[in-house]
């Protein structure tokens, strides 16, 4: 459940791109995950337009889930709400292939540090 002074924020066509927190004199932006996308509290429309530059193609990227082995898995974002993150796993591009069994993972929100983009460096070249 979202704290009460969280403020859903939404671009023109009404999808939501996360949320507007109050803190102190300022306010801070949250992502769909449930992160904080500032360390510093910023003004109300500063916080807007970070979060319509953020926008929500980040969920399309790649992740990596830490698993409580320790090993790392790639993995997708198949939903996220405040009632919880779900990721498939996509080793070598399963996630989007049809009538793929890909395995599932339900995270809390926000999401877990165990779950982080994947960057440049972490990919294999090509």
């Amino acid at each position: 459940m979202l704290p009460a002074d969280w403020i859903e924020h939404r671009r023109d066509d009404r999808e939501p791109l996360g949320w507007i927190v109050p803190e102190g004199e300022g306010f801070r932006p949250v992502d769909r995950l449930g992160r904080w996308v500032t360390t510093a509290p910023v003004d109300w429309l500063e916080a807007e337009e970070i979060l319509e530059a953020l926008g929500i193609g980040f969920l399309a990227d790649r992740y990596l889930l830490r698993l409580p082995d320790g090993t790392e898995r790639p993995v997708r974002i198949s939903e996220a709400s405040p009632d919880g993150v779900t990721v498939v796993a996509d080793e070598y591009g399963a996630a989007s292939a049809v009538g793929a069994n890909s395995d599932r993972y339900r995270l809390p929100f926000p999401a877990p540090a165990d779950l982080r983009a994947e960057t440049r460096t972490d990919r294999l070249p090509y």
